[in-house]
């Protein structure tokens, strides 16, 4: 078994991590000095290269869901954590083909501007607020929860007070540098994160002859579920549960605001599809990259002792660097997970504060009528808030797989913004009634599945009662488990008929009675094992039952979203919407008019 140093001080990734930090303060205060209008803090003044924005893309979307998370998931529940790897990826053609080139075209800083492009922009404006300022947050969680774990266990400080550190950072990053600083943390961070990813799977598939077969079939040996670890069924027993979650990481992709704000820093639509596909590419090496780290983790560090770690399975990763490499190697990729939280963080936070003063305040407190300064100054303020509430919600979701919670943000993205971007874009008669009733359709359904979910509901708000629940069970089963051995003890005990025949007449009397004895005893506690069942059954039966049974709400959150617009913008046709769509296509397509 594999001996771990994770939870003690490790000084070599503090220095890791002081380096980065260090580094990356150097950057925002290089890039507080660039950042002086709207233009500059949301979308780095549109300077950024397709190459450079393919690479902060890739940077802004591997989070720590992604390498910490996935890796977790394969490594404690196999086949099905390709789930994600999967379903991520597939989101970015719909986003190639579908989004990017009129996200850019039509828009300004943030996906309500496309939207609201030819509807009505104070209600789109405030609906779309809610929908991005949910899925920030949400977000946010997951990346709280992985940086939270990781510096818990790299500097031994207690977990709240690792996610205050990592938002006191992000909010420094947000504050001072906007997106210039975003960018470039993001651009470093992705270049970091494949390299020692890439050197990782090197170093884990060298230990099989470099042959994925053989990882496998080692894999199906080394964890307790056997064959079944390369079978689906591990972590999503049902299909429509695992349609729901495909559905949802699929679309939600085209649904996240700090995604979608990145095709406002390139210069033209052109610079915007180039990113694209160079983002995919990355991505897509990088999730075959997070696969292989998970499988190798179950074999070279086993289940056991990742789950003894961190119950959620997120230091699949370092453990896995420590098993190979050694201190410096798990230094050194605990300090580029970190980088990578921070990085995914403060885009997030910026899309966040972006829809706060742009949308919110600019679009429908003010009426549109706002100068630079005050803008910027009220999105710092959203920044700080925002801040504030990812550190509380992080403290409140601690222990939870940081992948599983981006599955649920993405429900969320893909029902709240995903169906109004796309029927804005696509449908003629789309009306802002339509809009607004989509979005936020989409986004209730979502929220109020969720927390009726056995994640939410179960997990996190009758999470005192379950672990009640799950400890009287554990005793229970201790208890049955030690009758066996007992029972067995008693039976060797017992004189055999061979012994018996050569015993004398009194000496068969005693024998006799011992054996009955010895039955008695094994009938009570055949008894007492019963008694333990029927026990089980009862205390089992009070575990709390999440109210809506599907893990992931996305199929039917979706669907009333597409559902209710496509009904309220027939029911309530807008004439003048209609005939700005001509207009709408040729600056979509042509790029006349586009920022």
């Amino acid at each position: 078994m594999h001996q771990t140093i994770i939870g003690q001080t490790n000084p070599v990734a503090i220095a890791f991590f002081v380096a980065f930090v260090l580094s990356t303060l150097m950057i925002t205060y290089w890039a507080a000095k660039r950042t002086r209008t709207t233009k500059d803090f949301y979308a780095a003044g549109r300077s950024i290269t397709g190459f450079q924005n393919g690479l902060a893309l890739a940077g802004d979307y591997m989070s720590a869901a992604s390498f910490l998370g996935i890796a977790g998931l394969v490594s404690t529940k196999g086949y099905d954590g390709l789930i994600y790897s999967v379903g991520w990826l597939v989101g970015w053609p719909i986003i190639m083909f579908l989004i990017s080139e009129p996200l850019r075209n039509l828009g300004k800083y943030t996906f309500a501007d496309v939207v609201a492009f030819r509807l009505q922009q104070r209600p789109i404006r405030a609906a779309a607020a809610a929908g991005s300022i949910v899925v920030v947050l949400t977000y946010l969680i997951a990346q709280m929860v992985g940086a939270g774990t990781l510096i818990k266990l790299m500097f031994g400080l207690p977990f709240e007070l690792a996610i205050v550190v990592t938002g006191a950072l992000m909010i420094c990053y947000v504050l001072f540098g906007g997106m210039i600083a975003t960018t470039w943390v993001q651009i470093i961070k992705a270049v970091l994160l494949l390299g020692g990813a890439t050197l990782l799977v090197i170093m884990t598939l060298a230990q099989f002859g470099f042959s994925y077969a053989e990882l496998f079939s080692k894999a199906a040996v080394a964890t307790p579920l056997g064959q079944k670890f390369l079978e689906p069924g591990g972590l999503v027993t049902s299909p429509i549960d695992a349609f729901s979650l495909g559905l949802a990481l699929m679309f939600g992709t085209a649904g996240l605001p700090h995604i979608l704000m990145r095709f406002y820093t390139v210069p033209d639509a052109k610079a915007a599809r180039k990113s694209v596909f160079i983002a995919t590419g990355f991505i897509g090496y990088f999730y075959i990259l997070t696969v292989t780290i998970g499988f190798g983790a179950a074999v070279l560090v086993g289940q056991k002792v990742i789950m003894g770690i961190d119950a959620g399975g997120n230091m699949a990763g370092p453990l896995l660097a420590e098993a190979l490499g050694g201190n410096i190697f798990l230094g050194f990729l605990s300090a580029v997970a970190f980088a990578t939280i921070l990085a995914v963080v403060s885009g997030l936070t910026l899309a966040g504060a972006s829809a706060l003063s742009h949308d919110l305040y600019v679009g429908v407190i003010r009426r549109g009528v706002a100068n630079e300064k005050e803008e910027v100054k009220v999105a710092k303020i959203a920044t700080v808030g925002l801040g504030v509430c990812a550190i509380l919600l992080g403290i409140l979701f601690k222990g939870q797989n940081v992948a599983f919670l981006v599955g649920l943000t993405f429900a969320i993205a893909a029902s709240a913004n995903f169906p109004a971007l796309l029927m804005s874009i696509m449908w003629k008669k789309f009306t802002t009634l339509g809009a607004v009733t989509s979005i936020y359709t989409g986004l209730a359904v979502a929220v109020v599945l969720l927390v009726l979910s056995p994640t939410v509901w179960v997990d996190i708000v009758q999470k005192d009662a379950k672990a009640q629940v799950t400890a009287q069970l554990k005793e229970i089963d201790t208890a049955a488990a030690a009758i066996d051995p007992q029972i067995a003890e008693l039976q060797k005990q017992m004189v055999g008929a061979d012994v018996l025949a050569k015993l004398k007449k009194k000496e068969i009397a005693v024998a006799e009675k011992k054996n009955a004895d010895i039955q008695a005893s094994v009938a009570a506690k055949m008894m007492e094992k019963e008694a333990l069942a029927s026990k089980k059954k009862e205390a089992g039966a009070g575990m709390p039952k999440a109210i809506f049974p599907l893990k992931n709400p996305g199929i039917y959150s979706m669907s009333a979203a597409f559902l209710i617009g496509i009904l309220a913008s027939l029911l309530k046709p807008d004439k003048e919407s209609q005939a700005k769509f001509a207009d709408e296509k040729v600056r979509e397509y042509i790029g006349i008019g586009a920022e």
